[in-house]
């Protein structure tokens, strides 16, 4: 057992090496296949005990009510699932683009179920945890399972994988997408044929497609830009965008030149926001939970 008052946690982005739509459920939810990176564009999240009974918020986000902040509805969550008086001050200092695609608030949340596990002492499993985090949306069970992972159904079935960790140029173009007018898009696919794991790992280069970025590209112009503005500064590259948009990226050769690059990021459009980041293989708070 763990004795602690406050802790620290950093909270990974991800990245979509590619998304396939591949059907649709009776109730409405989209079926898909992907691959999820992690990296290491983090937000930190700070979490102390109080003894009060609540839940509090320091410099919450500007226009987010409480209701709708994903940190407090997971630290919520925990305390009635576990019913418990403990209270907890969060402080989340945000450095991921909110409406990126690449999953900041899931990962918020998810760093907020493990690092409150520890806090309150629960001791409840990585398994517990993720069922409590689909609760919260289907991207967080994959946070809190913490590592590289081939990712099926609307999310929820996870395979962790071994991957390469290169670097990445990332740039999001300051324009968020909102992910249900893609997914309620009559020109999405939404019938890609389905592929295996082994299939992605022995050939992981013939699967870089994004299903939802076709759609993307008409509704949010700004998309098109980026990917256009990464083929321009990457000779010979094809960038993508990750997940519903609207963040693209590109999987970096060991060869370019990493400071030119950064140069030329100096250089965006007015508002957009660009960096090279590295993979990563695990959330960095993947030792604190228990798989059992």
């Amino acid at each position: 057992m763990v004795n602690l008052d406050q802790l620290t946690l950093r909270s990974p982005a991800k990245l979509n090496l590619f998304l396939h739509i591949v059907g649709r459920r009776d109730d409405g939810y989209h079926l898909l296949q992907s691959v999820f990176q992690l990296i290491d564009w983090c937000d930190t999240i700070h979490l102390k005990r109080i003894p009060q009974h609540e839940v509090r918020r320091v410099n919450p986000m500007p226009g987010v009510p409480p209701e709708h902040d994903l940190v407090v509805r997971a630290a919520h969550l925990l305390k009635d699932f576990c019913k418990i008086d403990d209270g907890v001050e969060i402080d989340l200092q945000k450095e991921i683009p909110m409406g990126a695609g690449m999953g900041g608030g899931s990962s918020d949340a998810a760093t907020t179920l493990i690092g409150l596990n520890a806090l309150w002492n629960l001791n409840l499993s990585k398994d517990t945890l993720c069922a409590l985090g689909l609760k919260l949306g289907a991207d967080v069970p994959f946070f809190i399972f913490g590592q590289n992972a081939f990712v099926e159904g609307i999310g929820e079935k996870i395979q962790g994988i071994s991957l390469e960790t290169p670097d990445f140029l990332v740039i999001f173009p300051n324009q968020g997408i909102a992910t249900k007018s893609i997914f309620q898009d009559p020109e999405l696919t939404r019938d890609h044929a389905q592929i295996t794991i082994d299939g992605f790992l022995a050939s992981p280069m013939s699967y870089q497609s994004n299903d939802c970025q076709a759609v993307a590209m008409r509704i949010c112009p700004e998309v098109k830009q980026a990917l256009d503005w990464i083929t321009q500064a990457v000779t010979g590259s094809q960038p993508r965008m990750s997940g519903s948009g609207s963040s693209v990226f590109l999987a970096l050769d060991p060869k370019t030149d990493i400071a030119k690059l950064e140069n030329l990021l100096q250089n965006l459009p007015k508002g957009w926001v660009g960096r090279v980041v590295r993979g990563l293989n695990k959330n960095p708070a993947y030792n604190l939970i228990s798989s059992e």
